[in-house]
């Protein structure tokens, strides 16, 4: 099999090893227990819920993981990218919705849309 043809076969996730995955999801996931925590303390979660935490953990990971390629792309330094993936992780969903937000006002500008006339407000 050639190069290119192993290249393609790995993808995106083949070109880091396994251990970096590991590392972000760590990361990442210890940014979403300490948000979760301080939603305990704040009381917006009433009491310790195995469901919440988990459904945090995997938010968390997910926004980190996102993260991480986004670092990656863009040449970040590891350090860079590893506080960067704490910060997602811990922002979570919050981060998520950010950086959804940002994309659709990029692609809006890029396509000529009007965000106005897009969000229904005339």
């Amino acid at each position: 099999m050639s190069d290119e043809l192993k290249q393609a076969a790995t993808g995106l996730l083949g070109q880091y090893p396994w251990i970096a995955y590991w590392w972000v999801l760590v990361l990442a996931g210890w940014g979403g227990i300490v948000n979760y925590i301080r939603k305990v303390r704040a009381g917006e979660v009433s009491r310790f819920s195995v469901t919440e935490l988990i459904g945090e953990l995997v938010t968390s990971g997910f926004a980190g993981l996102l993260t991480f390629m986004i670092c990656q792309a863009a040449g970040f330094e590891e350090l860079v990218t590893a506080v960067l993936v704490g910060i997602s992780g811990h922002m979570g969903a919050r981060g998520i919705y950010a950086a959804e937000k940002f994309a659709e006002s990029w692609a809006a500008k890029r396509l000529g849309i009007d965000d106005r006339k897009r969000n229904g407000d005339d």
